[in-house]
């Protein structure tokens, strides 16, 4: 029986949300990595800004939401004729909850919906339809939550979005037989806009109960991420949480 060839590691990565907090780590991580990055965001920050001054040949940048299709189909299109083809793709913007479900209107559920869950299965099969037709094979990894896994008050809509991501991405991994590794990663809490709702009582309390002693950090998980882009890890299909050992 012949072996069959690895997946290739990763050349030309889309990274969604890619202007602050852990969007714009992966964009560096990535670069680190030798990796030409295309990355989009509904706003370009100064930071993203400056590193895409600072890698004009191996960073293409765009202000786009994630909702609007045509816009994130264009992008695509621009991103690779600049860059080359596009083989690989980490789902990673997503917009955060901070209300109880009682609470939470019919539209902000929409919202949400819309943005962490329905955008980015677009997005996908955009992205696969691409990398199909000019790669052939290449990774993809959803960035999920900790919080699709355990419950936590107020994240009724996050958490159902979360666990939507981690649900298409086994079915996902299957479907592509072996063409593409498909992967989630699923933070705890840590340090960004998203979590600042929470206060600094209550992120206080998680560190406490953290068996690590801290949260995680946008530097904790991007060399997961870059892993599953990278590495020779053949994981497939699977959810791999950081988060300092919270959820166990």
């Amino acid at each position: 029986m012949s072996e069959v060839e690895p997946i290739p590691a990763a050349s030309c990565v889309l990274i969604t949300g890619g202007s602050r907090g852990l969007g714009l780590e992966l964009v560096r991580d990535a670069l680190r990595r030798g990796a030409k990055v295309a990355t989009f965001s509904r706003s370009i920050t100064p930071e993203l800004q400056a590193l895409a001054d600072e890698h004009p040949d191996t960073l293409f940048v765009g202000s786009v939401d994630i909702t609007d299709d045509t816009a994130v189909k264009q992008f695509i299109k621009d991103a690779s004729a600049k860059l080359g083809p596009i083989d690989s793709l980490v789902n990673n913007a997503a917009i955060g909850q901070d209300s109880m479900h009682v609470h939470t209107s019919p539209d902000r559920i929409a919202q949400i919906v819309t943005t962490n869950l329905t955008a980015p299965l677009v997005l996908t099969r955009q992205f696969i339809r691409h990398a199909m037709a000019k790669a052939g094979r290449g990774r993809i990894v959803m960035v999920t939550s900790v919080g699709a896994q355990r419950g936590y008050s107020g994240l009724v809509t996050y958490a159902a979005t979360k666990g939507g991501l981690d649900s298409a991405m086994r079915t996902l991994a299957r479907e592509m037989h072996g063409r593409f590794l498909v992967n989630s990663v699923a933070p705890g809490f840590f340090a960004s806009e998203m979590s600042s709702v929470l206060g600094n009582e209550q992120l206080s309390a998680i560190s406490r109960r953290t068996p690590s002693g801290r949260m995680v950090t946008p530097e904790n998980i991007a060399p997961v991420v870059g892993s599953l882009l990278f590495d020779d890890t053949n994981l497939n299909g699977q959810v791999i949480t950081v988060d300092g050992g919270s959820s166990i």
